[in-house]
């Protein structure tokens, strides 16, 4: 048998105590010197910071989780679970940041009632807690809305991916943004024309092809001005008229057919409906459209992405397609 070797951690199989004694004190209550006390990576010295000595655009925390309040248009108070980023900018002569703040700051608010000014104040103190320049807020949630059926009366949930975004410099500079999903249904034109042409010409039944798809919105409030939600949403839903349905039955399966026969679309023509209802509506000053049918012809999806122009706005630089599968 092997000599036994004596452990730090563990107890040795020769019943040799471990050299560092292990042990959590649950009575344990720091005293306000202890705290003093504490290390603090904020204070260490220059030649602490490892690499390239150059400043950090964003350094935060992402997808931290709480309940937040939000308010309908209808005035109705909804506690939705919210997932949280939070970032900052880092100097370059320094480490680090206390990413606790962040967190800390955020719930200092956690009871209010969700509003663009409300992420404002959260900005502003984060802002000041981290001593940073620039501060940039996302808080991602399902948003849940009442839908009623084409024909039969019924009605049920559907819900909406929607992320507020906020930004802002120590100079005060404030935009704030709202990222909006609008999942609806497409049936191709070209499919529709050659399914009758065979009906016509031959007597052959044929059913064009349609497929899930999904538009996100991304729009830029006007100051002062407050789109809701539920805005947003209505205007996707007259622009592209084929969202897709909660409760149907069987009166409501065939509306829906003669609602997309009514409304072929390509995903150009998409991007251009959404263009114009969201172009025309003076609360947004800025936005970006991005729309992926997911083909049910091809092993590929269709894709388009439109901006309103702004000079100095959105540009058309979407390249994330695959998070729109839906």
């Amino acid at each position: 048998m092997p000599k036994s070797k004596p452990m730090y951690l563990h107890q040795s199989a020769a019943g040799a105590p471990a050299r560092i004694r292990r042990g959590y004190d649950a009575k344990f209550r720091p005293s306000p010197a202890y705290r003093a006390s504490l290390p603090d990576m904020m204070v260490a010295a220059h030649d602490a910071v490892q690499g390239a000595h150059v400043p950090i655009q964003q350094v935060g925390v992402s997808n931290f989780r709480l309940p937040l309040k939000f308010r309908t248009k209808q005035g109705k108070i909804l506690t939705l679970e919210a997932s949280v980023t939070g970032t900052v900018s880092l100097e370059a002569e320094l480490k680090g940041i206390n990413m606790s703040r962040i967190v800390r700051s955020f719930y200092d608010h956690k009871n209010q009632v969700f509003t663009g000014e409300w992420m404002g104040k959260i900005l502003k103190t984060y802002l000041r807690k981290v001593e940073s320049k620039d501060a940039r807020l996302r808080i991602n949630f399902s948003y849940p809305m009442m839908q009623p059926s084409l024909r039969s009366g019924l009605a049920g949930w559907q819900f909406y991916d929607v992320a507020f975004e906020g930004v802002m410099t120590s100079a005060g500079a404030y935009r704030r943004f709202i990222h909006f999903d609008f999942v609806y249904s497409s049936a191709c034109p070209c499919s529709a024309e050659l399914a009758e042409h065979a009906r016509d010409r031959r007597g052959v039944y044929s059913v064009p092809h349609s497929q899930r798809s999904k538009a996100r919105v991304t729009i830029e409030e006007a100051p002062g001005k407050k789109i809701w939600i539920e805005d947003v949403q209505a205007l996707c839903a007259a622009a592209l008229r084929t969202e897709t349905q909660v409760m149907v039955k069987r009166e409501d399966e065939q509306a829906f057919a003669e609602l997309n026969g009514a409304h072929l679309k390509f995903v150009e023509d998409a991007a251009r409906l959404l263009y114009r209802e969201f172009e025309r509506d003076r609360r947004i000053i800025d936005f970006r459209i991005a729309c992926a049918h997911l083909e049910s012809l091809h092993s590929h999806d269709a894709v388009s992405v439109i901006c309103k122009g702004v000079p100095g706005g959105f540009a058309a630089d979407f390249m994330d397609f695959r998070s729109l599968v839906c």
